[in-house]
């Protein structure tokens, strides 16, 4: 969701829709004054309810752009820049291979997720004791979710913190017989972090982390200047980011 501001009031309305529980992610980047979000809602009436009676009724804004997210390529859980090998879900996407159907999530999965989120690091004894089950049924079912690819289990670190200062965002309008094909050469980089597939005029969103503004300078060139069918493409640099992965930037 890019929503727009009236010049002054772009810190307080990412700050409120950082706030905001359905919200995954909430940055700012240079060119308009947009504040970005990554949203999760149940259902398109939500969604709707979201944009008129939640966003549009907040202070500064000035005009409001949703996309509904077709394809998720690759998570912030597929950016790996010390590894020497890629993600089972990098390797599938640069392959042109979708990943098996996930499995189907009930309850008892819900709260074995929340109680990961509230401690990541929780033994699968506490675990079981807090899902009041056996604790071979815990550890099956964290396994078969986390095999699936529906959990991961990662460290949050900020990319400044690993020495990838500059990030980048990336918009791409490509011909639909040239998708699959910028799909897998993106999904080659390393330093894409992040790769969905929209609705709109954009059909490519993605996230990139750099060492430094040459080498974001060298993927536009390298990667993003050499895919066939792309119409349009538009890089924006980010200049902070309110909320990553759920949590609020200081948090």
């Amino acid at each position: 969701m890019a929503v727009r501001c009236a010049p002054g009031r772009v810190h307080d309305t990412a700050l409120a829709l950082a706030r905001r529980p359905e919200a995954r992610s909430v940055e700012v980047a240079t060119g308009a004054l947009d504040v970005f979000a990554e949203l999760i809602v149940p259902d398109h009436d939500a969604l709707l309810t979201l944009v008129d009676a939640g966003l549009g009724r907040l202070d500064g804004v000035v005009d409001i752009h949703s996309s509904v997210v077709l394809r998720l390529l690759l998570t912030t859980s597929d950016w790996a820049p010390y590894d020497d090998e890629p993600t089972v879900v990098r390797r599938h996407a640069v392959e042109g291979r979708p990943l098996p159907e996930p499995p189907v999530v009930d309850e008892l999965d819900r709260r074995l997720v929340a109680l990961l989120h509230r401690d990541a690091r929780m033994s699968t004894t506490r675990l079981a004791r807090e899902l009041r089950v056996g604790e071979t049924t815990a550890r099956r079912r964290l396994g078969r979710l986390m095999a699936s690819h529906v959990l991961h289990l990662r460290l949050h670190a900020e990319p400044e913190v690993l020495g990838y200062p500059v990030e980048a965002r990336f918009r791409l309008a490509v011909g639909h017989a040239r998708l699959d094909a910028a799909i897998r050469r993106l999904a080659e980089e390393p330093a894409v972090r992040h790769l969905v597939v929209t609705t709109g005029t954009t059909a490519l969103l993605g996230y990139s982390s750099h060492r430094s503004t040459r080498d974001l300078h060298d993927i536009t060139t390298r990667v993003l200047g050499s895919l066939d069918g792309v119409t349009s493409a538009d890089v924006a640099v980010l200049m902070r980011t309110y909320k990553r992965a759920g949590f609020e930037s200081g948090s």
